[in-house]
């Protein structure tokens, strides 16, 4: 059994309280909250215990600590817990300030295991795609468009659809606004006809190998019947799109792969009805659910009991800290629009 501490009891922090109740045989989870009225509120929401005491949470012997404060204050309470000797698992992004990511890198250099739940390429759907790029279905990625994801999470899926982890890249681009339809929110659908702001970035990126990607999204995207989320990987011998591969097969032919994912074994344990559902029905778009969102956190979470015991750390802190310093390059970069910027070597690049 796997225990831990909610720190936090925003939106992200329901997440973790779902994993813990869809699969109590795995996990088990208490809360700390800012005051009683939240820890009542948060009781009352998703039946877990909460408390606004962190010794009481500590009694409960948690294996780690989930930090799911808003990303303005995620780095400084990660550190508290770490500094308690406690693994952490961060929300995203690990750090808003270069300060704070130094700080992060350098406590994990003095023995801090802290693991970001940066979860978008655990998805089953983009895992099978990652897969597909990895074993050279497609050749050696060279380009990449993406509209799926913002910022940090860009960061991460870009890495591995083009394999360019650890290389540095010039970005230009621009922010603009637009008006578009409000069709949906976390609430429900919105039917009124309404509008709203639609901020759309995007982003050229050219990495030290050459190969380029275009980053362009809008926070829109998210929740919206009439706005797509996309990606397309382009190599020498084929393509990643969306939810279809192409590629050439062994004697030369073009072959056409649809993407129909299978859980790993180490994940099984993980399966419901909605996943099942979602792997054996083809569809032509991505749909990036909550469904996959909470499979994919689960995962890691199962992931860093392992890391605790000597295993792999499942989301590396050096990648969790280039995601956001990914993040601060390209607000950089709409603030001079179409001014290259250029990714500087950082202390967890050595």
């Amino acid at each position: 059994m796997i225990s831990y501490v909610i720190v936090g009891s925003g939106y992200r922090s329901e997440y973790f309280a779902r994993v813990a109740a869809a699969h109590p045989d795995l996990f088990r989870a208490v809360y700390l909250c800012r005051s009683p009225e939240k820890a009542a509120l948060m009781t009352a929401r998703t039946g877990l215990l909460a408390t606004v005491s962190a010794e009481e949470c500590l009694a409960f012997g948690p294996d780690f600590a989930v930090v799911a404060v808003d990303r303005g204050h995620i780095a400084q309470v990660t550190a508290e817990w770490a500094r308690r000797g406690v693994p952490v698992v961060c929300e995203t992004p690990a750090g808003a300030t270069l300060e704070e990511m130094n700080m992060l890198w350098e406590l994990s250099r003095e023995g801090a295991k802290i693991v970001c739940c940066e979860q978008y390429h655990r998805h089953p759907v983009l895992a099978a795609g990652f897969d597909a790029v990895a074993r050279g279905d497609i050749g050696d990625p060279v380009s990449a468009y993406l509209s799926l994801v913002h910022d940090y999470h860009a960061a991460s899926l870009l890495r591995r659809m083009l394999l360019t982890a650890g290389e540095g890249y010039t970005m230009l681009g621009e922010r603009r606004a637009a008006r578009a339809a409000a069709t949906d929110s976390r609430y429900g659908a919105i039917l009124d006809g309404s509008e709203a702001a639609e901020e759309r970035t995007v982003l050229h990126i050219e990495y030290a190998s050459g190969k380029t990607a275009v980053y362009d999204f809008a926070p829109l995207q998210y929740r919206s019947f009439l706005r797509a989320r996309r990606l397309t990987v382009r190599g020498a011998r084929g393509e990643w799109s969306d939810r279809v591969i192409l590629r050439l097969g062994a004697d030369g032919a073009p072959r056409r792969d649809f993407l129909m994912p299978e859980l790993p074994a180490k994940y099984r344990c993980l399966d419901t009805q909605s996943l099942r559902d979602i792997r054996k029905t083809w569809q032509s778009e991505l749909f990036l659910d909550t469904v996959q969102d909470e499979y994919a956190i689960a995962s890691i979470l199962l992931d860093t009991a392992d890391y605790i015991a000597g295993g792999p750390c499942p989301y590396p802190l050096w990648e969790a800290l280039d995601d956001a310093y990914f993040w601060l390059l390209a607000d950089r970069a709409v603030q001079t629009p179409w001014q290259p910027v250029i990714a500087e070597k950082m202390p967890w690049h050595a």
